[in-house]
């Protein structure tokens, strides 16, 4: 499988300096949404240029990460996950240029009029194969600014096929999603690959000292330890008017926890190629991690 990722920061070019001006967006909010459905698109074609099978767009991808503060205004940027702007858009292109997306966005669910942060999984014709809603919503604050996810959106309760951590088949193979901070908790690796992923996208949005010395372990652990390819995806840039910067190093994780090389020479884009019939053949270190775990000696907590 050839499979990309994005990192990029909020394409809409208008936005206010200052926070407190954010009022100014004010019925302007699905212009800051197309304006990222543009960018996202040049790079979509990009990779399907490059012969990409599968792409992941960064979390919240239509929109700023409005999480750094809390305003009401960014409510008006949550909509369906099948036939909403973001998703239309998106579903449009994969039929168009033959790729399975992870469109991550910001989800309304009509019925309930609850709120979700939601990566919906397109298959190549463009048909919704499913989504994974967030698990774990983090709120709380570091040496470079605070976030408030819980303000915006609620964590899944276990809605829909798959339950809290569906894996999705596709015709460019077995995916699995973990959002941003679900990446950090040690069952969501583990049970997508028991759930038979074969790669898991975990698109994020992440700053801070701590986050940054993980983000270079943590999925080259998890896909020595479960046998499975990670791609984590993050943003690269500063955005107004926080000006919050976000450190990138978007990556793919093998089975033998090393980086894939990146093939693209796009800054906003990565790009490798995964030998999934490697995590059929034996591990050339003599490991079997999965089949010789033993989880009657360390059941769930």
């Amino acid at each position: 499988m050839r499979a990309a990722l994005t990192q990029t920061v909020n394409a809409y070019p208008d936005m206010p300096g200052a926070a407190s001006a954010l009022g100014r967006l004010a019925g302007r909010l699905p212009l800051v949404r197309e304006a990222n459905l543009r960018h996202h698109e040049a790079l979509l074609r990009a990779a399907a240029a490059q012969g990409v099978q599968a792409v992941c767009l960064g979390e919240l991808f239509p929109a700023p990460y409005f999480a750094l503060g809390k305003d009401p205004l960014w409510f008006g940027l949550a909509e369906d996950a099948e036939t909403g702007p973001s998703v239309s858009a998106m579903r449009a292109l994969a039929a168009e240029l033959r790729l399975v997306i992870v469109a991550p966005i910001y989800e309304l669910e009509a019925s309930s009029g609850r709120r979700f942060n939601t990566a919906v999984v397109i298959e190549q014709d463009g048909r919704v194969l499913g989504r994974y809603r967030k698990v774990h919503i983090p709120c709380g604050a570091n040496e470079q600014g605070s976030f408030h996810e819980t303000f915006y959106y609620e964590r899944s309760g276990g809605e829909g096929p798959g339950g809290y951590l569906p894996v999705f088949s596709t015709s460019a193979g077995r995916i699995g999603v973990a959002i941003c901070y679900d990446r950090h908790f040690e069952g969501v690796a583990r049970g997508l690959a028991r759930a038979g992923a074969e790669l898991i996208f975990s698109p994020a949005v992440t700053f801070g000292a701590k986050s940054r010395r993980l983000w270079d372990l943590e999925f080259l652990v998890d896909a020595c330890r479960h046998r499975v390819f990670i791609g984590g995806s993050n943003r690269l840039g500063s955005e107004k008017p926080w000006g919050q910067e976000y450190f990138g190093r978007s990556y793919f994780a093998g089975p033998d926890g090393a980086k894939l090389a990146d093939l693209s020479q796009h800054p906003n884009l990565i790009v490798a190629d995964l030998d999934l019939a490697a995590l059929e053949r034996p591990d050339p270190s003599g490991w079997d991690l999965p089949r010789d775990a033993r989880p009657d000696v360390y059941p769930p907590r």
